[in-house]
């Protein structure tokens, strides 16, 4: 297994500076990993420093709540795609799932896929504020809407644990036999870790600690 080809490795503090950004580039390069995850405002940059290299350039929109009117994270979307995104990562609207409004839960991803239809589209469900009963009802409504991945977290919950091998073994089960990919993020932070998660059934791996990862 090339581990590395799993790996988004990502840098979405808010205080990432230029510097910072520039750094996750030349990694990404120079241990091959499959792409980078920005923030929409970087996607210019990275496409100015990954120019003739391999990596993907994956985004995030109505990050990291997710909260957002449906209209602003197409727009966003669609903006970064312009600029130069390969994929793009949104948050779901956490509040409609808890509310049981899964026609706006659903109509939310649409309208982000709408803006960008030939561009994979991941939906962050944010696990660490769903109970199983939601995972698996996002997860059905993310095969609905026609988005490409269910991923489990923006780690950026206050106290939360990010991904879980038990929650990734629920979405595989959900998910078992659709279209839609596991994208595991948050608190990835060793090598077991990645691998667990990758044998519940994940095939991208959303981490700011990939170098580490790849040094055993």
């Amino acid at each position: 297994m090339k581990l590395e080809q799993y790996i988004e490795h990502t840098l979405l503090k808010q205080d990432a500076t230029k510097e910072g950004l520039i750094k996750l580039f030349e990694e990404a390069k120079q241990y091959k990993f499959l792409g980078v995850c920005v923030n929409s405002a970087n996607v210019a940059l990275a496409k100015e420093y990954l120019k003739g290299s391999e990596v993907k350039i994956v985004t995030v929109v109505g990050f990291p709540l997710g909260a957002c009117l449906s209209e602003v994270k197409a727009f966003e979307a669609k903006k970064a795609v312009e600029l130069g995104a390969d994929e793009v990562d949104m948050v779901i609207n956490v509040q409609s799932i808890k509310d049981k409004d899964y026609n706006y839960t659903q109509k939310d991803i649409e309208t982000v896929k709408h803006a960008c239809p030939n561009t994979p589209l991941k939906v962050i469900i944010e696990t660490d504020l769903l109970t199983k009963e939601e995972i698996v009802k996002a997860c059905e409504i993310i095969v609905k809407s026609g988005a490409d991945f269910a991923k489990t977290s923006t780690g950026f919950v206050k106290n939360g644990i990010g991904a879980q091998v038990e929650d990734v073994e629920l979405m595989k089960k959900t998910l078992e036999g659709t279209h839609v990919k596991i994208k595991a993020s948050g608190g990835i932070k060793t090598r077991e870790q990645a691998l667990a998660l990758i044998k519940a059934g994940a095939s991208r791996l959303g981490t700011s600690s990939g170098v580490s990862l790849l040094k055993v």
